[in-house]
């Protein structure tokens, strides 16, 4: 499913956020990837709350119109004191707001294309003044408009934002709690782009203490991981292996013929899957499958699975892709394996956070949007955490890496709780992992 992205330019794009105040936008629907008709515009836009519509020409217009309200096709006459139409127009002049008039109707809300009177779009009607006399659009997009609020008195999560050697040191002296194990295995699961691969590369780049790019990470329309990958983590260059592996999978995508296919991810998370093995989602891994490990340990199997989400994506994500986490979770929880969420890429989602990383837990948008992914996946919220990865930077930054050191450090956390699940109280020996009785074979750890 290819990317779907905005055509706003930078300039284009603040001066419509000039208009609207301290938004955020999330493109819905862009006519040249899901249709330039009025169905496509409904299946999309409906019921989506506030909205404002960005419409292009070849003269360089980018006009439209915002409403407050929501589309519903209701067939009436929608009065919305909140509703105006703007142009901008290219050259940098100042944007043109035009403001409804207060008790007369803002829109018609009818099963056609957008209707707001002087402009009708989808039809190519509107005003000389807005679009300098070209009415053939270009382009036709219409992005939902999200309040990001300010920030609260005090953040709702306390981090250490100066204690960044002793949470290394403590992570670098991790010890599991089964001896015959010597590092936690956490594998990362999520959309494609949403940026398992670039999260490993910025903690390999915090423990090594520059910039690395061990994994392949991209923003192409499918998924640039195509192996399962178990990434082992030095501490400085030629130091010693950190006790975390971090391992990578192919991407989730809404249709069952591509992208990581769950069965694989079962078989990932009870250790039967090599590190390197290529993997197909139409041809899932078998038992005889070369790759294929059929005698798995407690060193193979996964001991915390953790789910990564683009923050920029929240509101975004289908109910495809939720019903699809859904499952995963569930098998997840019969294996007992605990979980974590990740919201990436914080800075991109809030300007708080980008303007001071520091304001991460205090702004009332991230808060909101942890909220509502806590509630789509059914994970508890002290098992959300907000993390920025290296992306455009070239030197290492002690905010950043306080985020990521305190996100590694409750996986490792969590993966106590896994090994104390796998663990007889009288004589601590590993029992096996995906059976009611313990296994002949237990005093070696092996899992079924």
């Amino acid at each position: 499913m290819p990317v779907v992205t905005s055509s706003l330019s930078e300039d284009q794009q603040k001066d419509l956020l000039s208009l609207l105040g301290h938004v955020r936008l999330h493109l819905l629907y862009k006519a040249s990837v899901h249709g330039f008709t009025a169905l496509a515009f409904h299946s999309r836009c409906d019921w989506q709350g506030p909205t404002v519509i960005a419409a292009y020409n070849a003269a360089g217009f980018v006009f439209g119109a915002h409403t407050s309200q929501d589309y519903t096709q209701s067939g009436v006459e929608v009065c919305d004191e909140k509703a105006f139409l703007y142009s901008i127009q290219a050259g940098g002049n100042t944007p043109l707001r035009v403001a409804g008039i207060h008790t007369k109707c803002a829109f018609n809300d009818n099963n056609a294309g957008p209707d707001f009177g002087a402009l009708v779009f989808l039809h190519e009607n509107a005003p000389a003044e807005m679009h300098g006399e070209d009415v053939a659009l270009t382009e036709f997009e219409v992005y939902r408009v999200e309040g990001l609020g300010d920030l609260l008195a005090k953040p709702w999560r306390n981090i250490r934002w100066n204690e960044e050697q002793q949470l290394m040191k403590s992570i670098i002296s991790y010890k599991p709690e089964v001896k015959s194990v010597q590092q936690a295995r956490v594998v990362l699961v999520g959309p494609v782009g949403a940026g398992k691969s670039t999260f490993f590369n910025s903690v390999n780049s915090m423990f090594r203490g520059n910039m690395t790019s061990q994994a392949i990470a991209g923003t192409a329309g499918k998924s640039v991981t195509t192996q399962f990958r178990a990434y082992n983590i030095k501490a400085g260059k030629g130091g010693g292996v950190v006790p975390l592996i971090l391992c990578d999978t192919m991407g989730l995508e809404e249709n069952a013929e591509v992208g990581l296919d769950i069965e694989d991810l079962i078989h990932i998370l009870k250790g039967n899957v090599k590190d390197r093995y290529l993997l197909n989602p139409l041809t899932p891994i078998q038992g005889e499958t070369p790759g294929f490990k059929k005698q798995a340990t407690l060193n193979d199997v996964i001991h915390c699975v953790v789910y990564v989400v683009d923050t920029c994506k929240v509101s975004l994500l289908s109910q495809k892709m939720l019903d699809k986490f859904a499952s995963i979770r569930k098998k997840t929880n019969h294996l007992g394996i605990p979980q974590i969420l990740l919201m990436t890429k914080v800075d991109e989602a809030c300007p708080l956070a980008a303007e001071d990383l520091q304001n991460v837990y205090r702004s009332v948008y991230l808060q909101r949007k942890a909220r509502e992914l806590s509630e789509s996946f059914g994970i508890p919220l002290s098992c959300v955490l907000l993390v920025k990865s290296y992306s455009a930077e070239l030197e290492l930054d002690r905010d950043v890496d306080i985020l990521l050191l305190t996100a590694v450090d409750q996986m490792l956390n969590y993966t106590d709780s896994f090994f104390e699940n796998q663990v007889i109280e009288e004589d601590r020996e590993a029992i096996d992992l995906y059976s009611s009785v313990p296994s002949q074979q237990s005093k070696t750890s092996r899992v079924n």
